[in-house]
């Protein structure tokens, strides 16, 4: 019992963390303040107006749309994670945010991010009817399908995350509450836990891996019956009409898969170095950024239409 006593105190002695950030040169600061105010502008218009055009539109209202709407959704979700705290840090130097705080842009972030795979998983196969099975696309990616694809990606992401939350919640922090990030980690609240995380370490990899392996096998699936079908097709202007498709979708996997690869499944080092960081960043603020610029820019429906309302716009 007094074991447990002292545990609980030394938990409680940590009421607030401080996060560190990139750099502690004010020039730096202010120039990463722009960079990332910018991300985060461009983010939230980008998504806002994806999200607008789609349900303006009514030839955009189709599974694939559907899809893209929720992950506009969602990216604008993700940025909201850590991009405010973030400005914050480095406009007004306030380093400091609550434990509960960073207890809640932490489970927030885990779980967005496995949202975000279970999403991009759902749309992968939604390509893979489209393509594979066309004559029958409207009768299996009915509205009842879809909307079932992706409330179980909202809920198989936030149950996924569940494990991270209770695990560094019931943590013991005793002193050290200097965050060398630029947002909550879950890797570096591992490193200040003076509780013994060998465990911890041990669920997280293997959920990790579980996760990300699952999630790239089904894309891989759904991607290596596209190919085959586009090959067998006897029009070359069929095939690239075809694969463009589904382009957009195939680079933003690809950038999602490269990143999280690199972020979790290295070795987990005693130092975060600015690399580190700047990759994490990359993950929870560019990539959110650059969804809608790809879908926009590689999709003829989305420009059609964004240029339809512009000019009805200009028109009024």
């Amino acid at each position: 019992m007094s074991k447990w006593k002292m545990q609980k105190e030394n938990q409680s002695q940590v009421t607030e963390f401080i996060i560190l950030g990139i750099s502690d040169s004010p020039d730096l600061q202010i120039l990463l303040f722009m960079v990332f105010l910018c991300i985060y502008l461009v983010a939230l218009l980008g998504n806002v107006t994806i999200l607008t055009i789609i349900c303006i539109d009514s030839r955009l209202h189709t599974p694939m749309y559907f899809f893209l709407c929720n992950l506009s959704i969602l990216d604008v979700c993700l940025t909201s994670c850590t991009l405010p705290k973030m400005l914050s840090i480095f406009l007004m130097d306030d380093k400091r945010i609550s434990f509960v705080g960073c207890m809640t842009q932490f489970c927030l972030l885990m779980s967005f991010s496995s949202v975000e795979y279970y999403l991009l998983t759902a749309m992968a196969y939604d390509r893979y009817v489209a393509i594979c099975n066309p004559l029958r696309y409207s009768i299996v990616m009915n509205k009842r399908v879809c909307s079932l694809l992706c409330t179980s990606s909202w809920v198989m992401g936030h149950l996924d995350a569940l494990p991270y939350g209770l695990s560094i919640s019931y943590s013991s922090f005793c002193q050290n509450n200097v965050i060398n990030h630029v947002f909550c980690d879950f890797r570096t609240l591992l490193k200040l836990s003076c509780s013994d995380t060998s465990a911890i370490k041990l669920l997280v990899s293997s959920l990790n891996l579980c996760l990300v392996l699952l999630c790239v096998a089904l894309i891989l699936t759904s991607y290596s019956c596209i190919f085959y079908s586009i090959l067998n097709m006897q029009s070359v202007k069929g095939r690239y009409k075809t694969f463009s498709t589904c382009s957009s979708h195939l680079i933003i996997v690809s950038m999602y898969t490269g990143t999280v690869f690199f972020m979790y499944l290295r070795p987990m080092s005693k130092s975060v170095s600015s690399v580190d960081k700047l990759t994490d960043a990359f993950y929870s603020t560019v990539i959110p950024m650059l969804n809608p610029i790809i879908y926009s820019l590689r999709n003829k429906d989305i420009k059609a239409a964004l240029k339809k309302a512009m000019s009805q716009r200009t028109g009024a």
